[in-house]
């Protein structure tokens, strides 16, 4: 017996109301003034990339951080407020930094 039976058999005279659609909003990142910075470091003797600087909350930094992971199709992580991406991506993440509207400043190499 599922949980529409069992309303059914304690409301009998209840009609269920049609279920309204749930509309979803897409999550707009807070886009700063100051530029994000975006530097190449050598951590273990393997190269990675590391973007610091976001003002925004935690939460809007690791949906940037994901997006960018995705689009790369690459290992990262997310911390103490930096993303620290496998590999030299500079020149990539840049790019798609730009489009999304930040200012990014590349420092190092």
């Amino acid at each position: 017996m599922d949980l529409q039976d069992q309303l059914k058999n304690l409301f009998p005279d209840h009609e269920p109301s049609p279920e309204e659609p749930i509309e979803k909003v897409a999550h707009e990142l807070y886009v700063q003034k100051e530029p994000m910075i975006c530097k190449f470091e050598k951590r273990k003797g393997k190269a990675t990339t590391i973007i610091e600087g976001y003002e925004g909350t935690d939460a809007d930094f690791k949906i940037l951080a994901k997006e960018i992971k995705t689009k790369l199709s690459v290992g990262g992580t997310f911390k103490d407020d930096s993303i620290i991406i496998q590999g030299d991506y500079r020149d990539k993440i840049m790019i798609i930094l730009k489009e999304k509207g930040f200012k990014v400043k590349r420092v190092g190499g």
